[in-house]
Parts: structure tokens; sequence; C-alpha cells
């Protein structure tokens, strides 16, 4: 940091005699970086790919949902020391949701862009966090106040903290498993005259407070 500190300077007094030197012309220097607490890891299991493979058009509900069987993956976040942090589900298909706020997109009909083929739900199970079991919390107004939730909905921050404690606590290792639900829209809305693809797409992003 010694070194980095003393180039920096011998550039500015450098960029000075310049100037003074010839007064007619300048340049801009700018500094720029970002200072973040310590960095925190998140992972998936299964590359965080569910993969639901064929589905037969004709075992889907005419007028109603079908839901597909809950995929779990595992997931787990690391940190070089306890951090405070939050996760935010953010929809990558949120044109195609047909509960905003509440499900994630599963994407368009790629024969019938108008049709959207369904919804994605996550919650969060088997919490622990730094060895001890953890009470899941949400906020939708990015963190003033907070509420027992394990679901998470698309935008809300989720925390966690020990039981009996309703603001988000510092964690250096949390593990847990993320329960993924899909269902497919009434196929009496859609076109599957020809073979349709799952397009679900969700970012979970790791937010430091």
């Amino acid at each position: 940091m010694k070194n980095a500190t003393s180039h920096l300077l011998a550039l500015l007094c450098l960029l000075g005699a310049t100037f003074q030197a010839r007064a007619a012309s300048s340049t801009v220097l700018n500094v720029t970086g970002i200072i973040t607490p310590s960095a925190c890891e998140v992972l998936l299991s299964g590359n965080g790919i569910v993969d639901h493979g064929r589905l037969p058009a004709r075992s889907l509900n005419q007028y109603e949902f079908s839901p597909l069987p809950m995929r779990p993956l595992d997931l787990s976040v690391s940190c070089n020391e306890p951090v405070l942090f939050v996760l935010v589900g953010l929809d990558n298909r949120a044109h195609s949701s047909l509960g905003p706020g509440f499900y994630y997109g599963l994407g368009n009909n790629i024969h019938a862009p108008g049709e959207r083929l369904g919804t994605v739900s996550l919650a969060f199970r088997n919490v622990v966090a730094d060895s001890v079991p953890a009470l899941v919390l949400a906020s939708s107004n990015q963190g003033l106040t907070w509420f027992p939730e394990a679901n998470a909905y698309p935008g809300n921050f989720t925390g966690f903290a020990k039981p009996g404690t309703l603001v988000p606590e510092p964690h250096r290792l949390l593990n847990a498993t993320l329960h993924i639900n899909t269902s497919i829209n009434a196929a009496a809305v859609l076109t599957l005259n020809q073979e349709v693809p799952l397009d679900g797409s969700i970012v979970l992003d790791l937010r430091y407070m």
C-alpha cells in the first residue's frame, strides 16, 4: 500500500510540473476504486441448474396449473469474517411472471411469445448460520422493517438471524436448502404443438448492508 501511495503522489507531482511549464494545456486525473467489506462467496449445488427434463404435453392439466416436482438445491454463503448481508432474488424473466411480487417467471412460449409458461417460487429451508439454526427474515422495503418469511419473493431482501431476533445479523458461514417449485400454466392457454423450452432465470444477488 505504501508503494502504491508513493507512486500516486509522484504522478500528481509530475502532472503539476507539466501544468506549470505549459499553462495553456491541462488534463484531468480521475482516481477511482471501491472499498468493500470482507468478500463473500455464494454457491449453489448443481451449478444452479434445475432441469425438469421432457414433459409430455398430454400430462399437463388443461384448465389449471400443473405443479412439477419440487427440486432442492444446496446453498452456501461463505465470508472471510462475519458480515451483514442479504440475498435478493432478481427475476430475469419478470415480463413473463403470472404473479409479480410473488412468483418468478418461467419465460414465454417461443412459438407464441404472448403466452406465459408458468411460475417459479423459491423458499429457504434448513438454514444454519455459523453452526446454529437460523431464522429467515424478509423485508419488502429495502431493509427498513423485517418479518419472518421463508419464501424468497422477487425483489425482497432476505436476511438471517438467530430465532427470536427480528433484525438480520452478521454471519461468516451460512448453509441452507433452497426449494424450487415450478408450475406450468394451464395447457388450454398454451400452444403446445411443438417442443417448448422452459426458460426461468433467477439471480440470487448478495448485498452488503
